[in-house]
């Protein structure tokens, strides 16, 4: 399926559908192809690599923070009473 730029900008939701059903659409700006709307895949790499690990961005490559939770409660335990 084609799209313009105003279809994308005016009829984004009825486009996400149509992806959402397994359809490719290629956006045009004044007539040439510009961009591609594809659907992800369910079991992508990335989605699978967030639920295996935890910590992920900037903490991800941090040697010292094994439990993001635990850091988060050893940081904050001088700051609030009720601390953990």
């Amino acid at each position: 399926m084609k799209a313009t730029a105003k279809d994308l900008r005016f009829h984004s939701r009825e486009l996400l559908d149509t992806v959402s059903r397994g359809e490719e659409v290629i956006i045009t700006y004044r007539g040439r192809p510009c961009a591609r709307l594809v659907p992800i895949e369910q079991d992508s790499k990335i989605e699978k690599e967030k639920k295996e690990n935890e910590l992920f961005g900037i903490w991800q490559d941090n040697p010292d923070v094994k439990d993001v939770y635990k850091y988060i409660r050893k940081l904050r335990k001088g700051r609030f009473k009720d601390a953990c």
